[in-house]
């Protein structure tokens, strides 16, 4: 399913984005589409594709000083069709890893840490409960799977075998629990929690590591709201929880064709990401739209 744009190569698309050729460059945008479980649902979340560029934006200029991104305009080079949703970016040689930073143990990380004690080889400490905060933020690395595919968490050693450069690596684990920090404490000015996140990165031209793709998103993210927080289950979140949830209940196999989402579900969906995106940023979604689309 392409959102394609006229007389644009189309170089990739994938679950949710299209990466197209500016020469030099590249335009990335980010569509409405929604996936649970690595399969995208037929009907789509309005704005979701704005929310996700407009954050990625917020954070990209937030941290240039902790490590350079791919950002350069979200208005120059970007037609008219795409304002809001899309992005002239670097081009980057991609790292074949997901870079994970985990500051609560939740998701994959509880399953594992529930079956041996460790998430991704860190031993943690015992009598840890569902949501709990972590004595500190760790590195938990994960493959990049096919389209349709899961990604699988890998060990930090693992991680060096596939990049294949343990200096890099290790500035990578440094580099990302650096922006895990530094957007855990905004966002919990804002009154919400980052339990995870996954970063992208690559090397530009110069060999320098550059943060690419999106940054903490509720795509990218768990971001849990402070009020009402309690270790011992699981949180509410800003993200496609309520797609999620409805999903799983529906009886859906998870394998293709997803079913379509219900009015409310979509309704409900698309407010919980428009609230991320306030809280986050501080100004109204609407800032937003005219900023990137006037």
């Amino acid at each position: 399913m392409t959102e394609a744009l006229a007389d644009l190569p189309l170089i990739a698309s994938g679950k949710v984005r299209e990466i197209y050729d500016l020469d030099d460059t590249l335009l990335i945008v980010a569509s409405d589409r929604i996936s649970t479980y690595d399969v995208v649902h037929p009907n789509p979340i309005p704005d979701k594709g704005k929310v996700l560029t407009g954050l990625s934006a917020f954070w990209f200029e937030r941290t240039r000083g902790i490590v350079p991104n791919h950002m350069l305009s979200i208005a120059d080079g970007v037609p008219t069709e795409a304002r809001g949703r899309g992005m002239v970016v670097r081009r980057l040689e991609m790292l074949p890893v997901e870079a994970v930073v985990r500051g609560y143990i939740t998701g994959s990380g509880w399953k594992d840490y529930q079956r041996t004690g460790t998430v991704c080889g860190i031993a943690l400490p015992s009598g840890l409960r569902e949501s709990d905060r972590l004595p500190e933020p760790i590195f938990t690395p994960a493959t990049k799977a096919d389209l349709g595919s899961h990604d699988e968490n890998i060990d930090f050693e693992g991680a060096v075998a596939l990049i294949g450069d343990r200096a890099l690596t290790e500035r990578l684990r440094e580099v990302s629990i650096a922006l895990y920090e530094h957007a855990a404490e905004h966002a919990r000015e804002r009154g919400i929690i980052l339990a995870d996140t996954k970063f992208e990165f690559g090397l530009d031209d110069g060999g320098a590591l550059t943060l690419g793709d999106e940054a903490l998103t509720p795509d990218s993210s768990r971001f849990w709201p402070v009020e009402g927080y309690e270790p011992g289950r699981s949180q509410p979140s800003f993200d496609k929880q309520f797609v999620r949830d409805w999903a799983s209940g529906t009886g859906w196999d998870r394998e293709p064709p997803a079913p379509a989402i219900p009015d409310d579900v979509v309704r409900r969906t698309r407010a919980k990401y428009v609230e991320a995106y306030e809280l986050i940023t501080g100004e109204p979604f609407e800032a937003w739209l005219t900023r990137s689309e006037g």
